[in-house]
């Protein structure tokens, strides 16, 4: 026997949906038996079988793309901002500029309205910048 390399919820919606056949050569079991053989509860196998039923095997296999999309915090522009701002010298009185600082300065010099530190690190995280 072969060994595969599917992840484990492809395999077992596979399972699921092989019990659940009721064609001429499927079991064709009830969804307490699958749920109990499979170990998968009973709500899980009616979706499975329902995303069978209405999108076809591959919906019911795979998991679905994400729909949220996800808008910029920052522009190109305002992150070539934000990355002169880290390259330039701190304020007075820090050795370095922290990503606090960087997001009060992007306000204050009304780069943006709003900015957390936390978008500021995933920023320069993705530019490969640090500050200081």
């Amino acid at each position: 026997m072969a060994a595969g390399t599917a992840p484990a919820r492809k395999l077992a919606h596979a399972r699921v949906l092989l019990k659940a056949d009721k064609g001429p050569e499927g079991p064709g079991w009830v969804d307490a038996a699958i749920a109990e053989a499979v170990e998968i509860s009973q709500p899980t196998i009616s979706r499975i079988r329902q995303q069978f039923v209405e999108a076809g095997l591959e919906a019911a296999l795979n998991r679905r793309a994400p729909r949220r999309a996800y808008a910029r915090k920052l522009d190109g522009e305002q992150e070539a901002r934000l990355i002169a701002l880290t390259c330039s010298e701190p304020p007075a009185g820090q050795l370095r500029w922290t990503l606090r600082l960087l997001a009060d300065k992007l306000v204050e010099l009304e780069v943006v309205e709003a900015i957390s530190h936390q978008t500021v690190h995933r920023v320069l995280k993705k530019t490969n910048s640090s500050p200081g």
